[in-house]
């Protein structure tokens, strides 16, 4: 008869060893057999000796097929199941006086290569019966007692017939006071209902129903989560009898489900841009109401416009400088907050604030801590706030990144009677340290994009310079989004007579590389400008300058240490050149894997120009083409980098036909229709920098330009200078004749005794004097200081004293010499 056994805290240690357990469970009494791959007896003990008569002795290294009355039932016999993990089924055996026994056996098969037999053949004990109702008694007892869930039964009219101890404590009920009960009536709650609808439908059906139910049990202060099977009980006949209801409390899985969930859910809104503070309202924003009922996320006002922290972010004794970045409330409003968004607030040591970052961990309290309570004896104002809206409890998180500290965030519960717990303060310090980093990315990439942007915004022109071909207008932009500011450029550069050159570009890239290149660039391009190549020379030139930019960068790099991830990349850039003549109303273009310009015709009609395709620049090996195009006074040129045409979701060609809609448009000035293109094709946060420059062209009156020919005759001189002061008594400039007579003079002579025919000179007169002397030859002057007892080589000097600027510029068919005198000062 079996025992029962009882286990005292005396013997419990002693119960677990491998003897004990023995002891316990009869190891004799199951017979237990074991054998090699090849079927032959390794193991045999006494229960197996008890079952067929033979011995360990007798039977260990013979084959366990010889012990066989019948062939098992399995095709091919024992040797077959060497494929299989696991055989049982009855065995015909012979027993060593000759009788047949027929065994019920349970063969287990260990992988190869285990230090175990290959197969472990076991048989459970026979003739030895519990006691009568011992079964009945175990299952009953089993369903009482059953620690690892809540279980119910119901009849056939949904009342409560049994229910075990959990299911009693997890209502507050015995099972005698919820006998004959619904569920409904048990749990006055629409779980209750939900889960009496779905064991009506397993009544119905015959198939099992699954539920997640979340209640409060009466007396607990929180939820439980509760997975709830129901499934029909049915008698012999398979006729339905009741319903068997089992909930299992998951509460903890749930909400470490949960608290994952709010995890993944924080990295997906954390961090969405590089934001300070809409990173900080993000934090706020996921932890509302998932896990506080109030959110303040300050950051340390020693951060504001510095470009580092200082070394000790937090003063040993106070008082400590926080300014609101964020804050969010489940009341609206957020009126438990005392500080507003964007101000600054003093903690003085000891505070909960000064405390968590002064020691770098989180903090958890309620409101009845002695440290709590000792803080807001010092701020009434909090004090007061903390009563008027029941907060009972609160967590202090600090903000740190890469060893840096940079504020810390507050959270407090008041609607949510549940306080806080060990749990919560490890989720909010996942959550803070998740925000953390992302602020600390974004502060460094505004540090950075404010130095890019003040960088690229010192080298754009602060004001375009003064002259009379064009009218102009110009934006400029930089990027809203992750990429940071890049290297797009604008520059109108005054040329000699009268003309005036208009460049825009992009280089590739974002950041302070691509700001430093740029100006690199536009400097290169105003020194190029200034001795007047022509458009496609002057795009030649620059390319090569990239060029050399990029061996440049490599050898950098060659020279960084070994295993140095930084490099600087290659130098790309875009760029269209443009030169615009007032007095032939001439425009020379080129461009460098640049956008064309649009040209608005005085008429309001929008045209591309059509420019050779060319590559960008530092490509090099292919040459660049100019074009040349007659442009109307009034006319129209824009000018534009990448930026304006295409974003992420709109291709070039969709920009184009947006911008030639946009330029179509009447504008009441040259600044109002700057706005209205980047009103209608720019994003609020463009993702890319963008120049704009919009000119319209002017053109010189034929009465404001002299031309003449000079005989290449030293005795010319004489009738020029007649001419000229004739010409400058026309347009009323008799304060002009003295110095450009002596320019003329000398100008002419020189190109008549050291040039090549024909010789010709030629005056503009606009806001200032141009006087302009062109030749066949391509030698150029230069500007020299005489010696005291030398006859000439003093003119270019008097020249160049005289005039405000001089200069020279090569051209097809030989070169000019020009000089311009301020009229305002003649």
């Amino acid at each position: 008869m079996e025992q029962p056994v009882t286990v005292g805290r005396a013997t419990r240690s002693s119960g677990e060893g491998p003897e004990a357990l023995e002891a316990l469970v009869g190891g004799s009494l199951t017979a237990r057999v074991t054998l090699d791959e090849h079927g032959i007896v390794t193991g045999w003990n006494a229960g197996a000796e008890r079952l067929l008569g033979y011995s360990a002795g007798q039977l260990t290294g013979r084959r366990a097929a010889d012990l066989l009355a019948e062939p098992i039932p399995v095709r091919g016999g024992l040797p077959t199941l060497a494929g299989l993990p696991r055989w049982n089924g009855d065995v015909a055996l012979r027993h060593r006086d000759g009788r047949k026994l027929t065994v019920r056996i349970l063969a287990h098969h260990r992988p190869p290569g285990a230090a175990a037999p290959a197969w472990l053949i076991v048989s459970a004990p026979t003739g030895r019966q519990p006691p009568a109702g011992l079964d009945e008694s175990l299952v009953s007892w089993s369903f009482a007692q059953s620690p690892c869930c809540a279980q119910a039964i119901y009849d056939t009219r949904l009342r409560l017939r049994r229910a075990n101890a959990d299911m009693e404590r997890s209502t507050a009920l015995t099972e005698e006071e919820m006998r004959g009960l619904r569920v409904s009536e048990i749990v006055d709650d629409d779980a209750g209902l939900r889960a009496e609808r779905a064991m009506a439908r397993v009544l119905r059906t015959g198939e099992p129903e699954y539920e997640e139910n979340h209640l409060r049990a009466p007396g607990e202060s929180h939820e439980h989560a509760w997975s709830v099977f129901m499934s029909a009980l049915r008698d012999h006949e398979g006729t339905i009898r009741g319903v068997c209801l089992s909930a299992h409390d998951m509460t903890e899985q749930f909400w470490a489900r949960k608290r994952l969930q709010l995890i993944a859910e924080a990295g997906r809104r954390i961090g969405s841009t590089l934001d300070v503070t809409r990173t900080a309202q993000e934090l706020a924003d996921v932890t509302v109401p998932a896990l506080a009922d109030f959110v303040g996320v300050d950051l340390l006002a020693a951060l504001d416009d510095v470009p580092e922290p200082p070394a000790r972010a937090v003063p040993a004794d106070g008082p400590l400088l926080l300014r609101r970045a964020a804050l969010r409330s489940v009341t609206p409003g957020a009126p438990e907050s005392v500080v507003a968004a964007g101000a600054v607030d003093s903690y003085p040591a000891g505070s909960m604030p000064f405390e968590s970052l002064r020691t770098g961990r989180p903090t958890l309290h309620r409101v009845s801590d002695p440290a709590f309570t000792a803080w807001l004896a010092r701020d009434p104002a909090r004090a007061a706030r903390v009563r008027a809206f029941g907060i009972h409890s609160v967590l202090a998180v600090p903000l740190v990144a890469r060893g840096t500290t940079l504020g810390v965030a507050f959270l407090a519960r008041h609607r949510n009677q549940e306080t806080f717990q060990h749990d919560d303060l490890v989720l909010a310090g996942e959550l803070a340290a998740r925000a953390a980093v992302s602020i600390d990315n974004a502060r460094r990439y505004t540090r950075e994009r404010t130095t890019a942007v003040t960088l690229q915004r010192s080298l754009l022109p602060r004001r375009l310079p003064r002259q009379a071909a064009v009218e102009v207008a110009s934006r400029y932009l930089p990027a809203g989004g992750h990429a940071g500011v890049g290297g797009d450029w604008f520059d109108v550069i005054p040329l000699s007579g009268a003309r005036v050159a208009l460049v825009v570009g992009d280089v590739v890239g974002h950041g302070l590389v691509a700001s430093a290149t740029m100006g690199r660039l536009r400097t290169a391009v105003r020194t190029l400008a200034d001795i007047d190549l022509p458009c496609d020379e002057l795009l030649t030139h620059l390319d090569d300058l990239v060029a050399r930019l990029n061996t440049e960068e490599e050898s950098e790099d060659e020279r960084r240490a070994p295993g140095s991830t930084e490099t600087s990349g290659d130098v790309g850039a875009t760029c269209l050149y443009a030169v615009y003549d007032p007095v032939t109303r001439r425009c020379c273009l080129a461009g460098a894997g640049h956008p064309v310009p649009a040209v608005v015709s005085p008429e309001g009609t929008v045209d591309l120009v059509d420019l050779p395709a060319a590559p960008p620049l530092g490509v090099g090996g292919l040459p660049y083409e100019a074009t040349e195009v007659v442009l109307p006074e009034g006319s129209l040129l824009v000018l534009y980098t990448n930026g304006l045409i295409g974003t992420p979701d709109r291709d070039l060609d969709t920009g184009l036909h947006r911008l030639r809609e946009a330029l179509a448009r009447p504008a009441a000035s040259l600044d109002a229709l700057c706005d209205t293109v980047l009103a209608d094709l720019l994003p609020r946060r463009p993702a890319d920098d963008v120049a704009l420059l919009v000119a319209r062209t002017r053109a010189l009156d034929a009465r404001q330009v002299a031309t003449w020919a000079v005989p290449a005759d030293p005795s010319a001189v004489a009738q020029t200078r007649k001419d000229v002061v004739a010409q400058l008594e026309r347009w009323g400039l008799p304060d002009a004749v003295f110095v450009t007579e002596l320019v003329v003079s000398e100008l002419v002579t020189n190109a008549i005794r050291h040039a090549e025919p024909p010789v010709q000179l030629r005056l503009i007169h606009d806001t200032t004097l141009i006087c302009e002397v062109s030749d066949g030859g391509s030698t150029a002057p230069h500007l020299r200081r005489a010696r005291t007892y030398d006859e000439g080589g003093r003119g270019l000097l008097l020249v160049a004293q005289l005039t405000e600027r001089w200069g020279t510029r090569q051209s097809a068919t030989g070169k000019t010499i020009w000089a311009e005198q301020n009229l305002s000062l003649a």
